[in-house]
């Protein structure tokens, strides 16, 4: 079974008018794969607000509604995603921050995928090209449609 930390900008692609949102048949395969019980995911209690916001900016953009976008809200929050505190491994992010010159809000997934032993899985090409080396993150691109 695969076991994921997610970034919202993979859950955001589960909700996003596909039109010009790349990487969403491996998104929605993640979500197929997290519904059927082969892979386990795990959020941060930031995951919810950035998901927000993500959501806020596609209405702003007039790329959704923003009866759709609570409707997306609403959703995610029924699928019961297993939610860790922030606090819980905030130093460890704040040191992967200042050490690599990243968000402490990007650097809090990565601290607890380091934590709880899973690998990060996020839709940031760059964060991943960034820090894949050096810590469990795996970009949403390399993930094969219909598999985890």
């Amino acid at each position: 079974m695969s076991s994921y930390v997610l970034d919202a900008s993979v859950a955001a692609k589960w909700f996003l008018p596909p039109a010009g949102e790349t990487l969403v048949p491996q998104s929605l395969s993640i979500l197929q794969d997290y519904a059927s019980g082969r892979t386990e995911l795990l959020v941060p209690d930031l995951f919810w607000a950035e998901f927000g916001n993500i959501l806020w900016k596609a209405v702003r953009a007039g790329r959704m509604s923003r009866a759709s976008a609570e409707e997306a809200i609403a959703t995610l929050a029924r699928q019961s995603l297993s939610t860790s505190p922030s606090l819980l491994v905030l130093v460890d992010a704040f040191g992967v921050a200042a050490t690599f010159q990243r968000s402490v809000y990007d650097c809090t997934y990565i601290a607890l995928a380091v934590a709880t032993g899973r690998r990060l899985l996020t839709a940031d090409e760059r964060l991943a090209n960034a820090l894949a080396s050096r810590f469990p993150i795996c970009w949403l691109g390399s993930v094969q449609t219909g598999a985890s």
